[in-house]
């Protein structure tokens, strides 16, 4: 694991981050089997559940990229396993204790070099439409935080006007109360909230099955049907 670092490394492509635009942070991990997915283990093993988020992972990165703002992935894992992926994209290693602290700390770190509005978004929702991450631009005019729900309680993206890390503060991670508890804090921090409609992340069977219903020509469910066709 790299040692932590809190500025944005960007040697390639320094020019990419304007201090007078949007921004968005992808939160991922290195593919490591037993590492990610974990939800997904079983039925799937977990070297294909290692699969199933690299692929995603890419076609994430792909999807966010065609939103034509600056992205920086956020990482956890090997930085040199990323600088090899995702040549010339600007990395900034995750830190902190739990996901909200590494979120916050995340947000400071883009908003000093990005001046905002911030985005964090995860990386497994590959087929998320362009379409809201404008949506959230376009909210976070006149609004604090807009997010992109789950239908699992989660949220895909939150968009911050101003860097409010405390909107990160008991949040109980990993659990479907994730949106309702960021609505509550909202509220208690006196913050403008919006919600656009609902998507999906990849976390249970059920939300593989969806993904290749509705996005059957998404490199990831593809994947899916080639890789994992006998779970259907």
């Amino acid at each position: 694991m790299d040692k932590a670092v809190n500025k944005v490394e960007n040697p390639a492509n320094s020019h990419i981050i304007s201090h007078s635009e949007p921004v968005i942070g992808l939160f991922a991990k290195q593919p490591v089997a037993g590492l990610v997915k974990t939800r997904l283990t079983p039925p799937l093993s977990a070297e294909q559940a290692s699969q199933l988020y690299r692929i995603a992972l890419l076609e994430t990165v792909a999807r966010l990229l065609s939103a034509e703002l600056p992205l920086v992935i956020c990482y956890a894992g090997q930085r040199d396993w990323f600088r090899a992926n995702f040549p010339g994209l600007p990395l900034l290693a995750q830190t902190g204790d739990d996901l909200g602290a590494r979120m916050s700390n995340a947000v400071r770190a883009l908003f000093t070099v990005g001046g905002g509005p911030v985005l964090l978004a995860g990386s497994d929702s590959p087929d998320l439409p362009v379409s809201l991450i404008h949506q959230i631009l376009v909210q976070l005019q006149d609004t604090d935080v807009a997010v992109v729900p789950c239908h699992d309680g989660g949220y895909a993206i939150v968009g911050m006007r101003r860097a409010t890390t405390q909107l990160f503060d008991e949040i109980p991670w990993s659990t479907s109360r994730v949106l309702e508890a960021t609505r509550q804090r909202s509220r208690e921090l006196d913050l403008s909230y919006h919600e656009t409609e609902c998507w999906d992340d990849l976390d249970e069977l059920a939300d593989l099955r969806r993904l290749v219903a509705r996005s059957p020509g998404s490199q990831t469910a593809q994947h899916i049907v080639a890789e994992l066709g006998e779970l259907f």
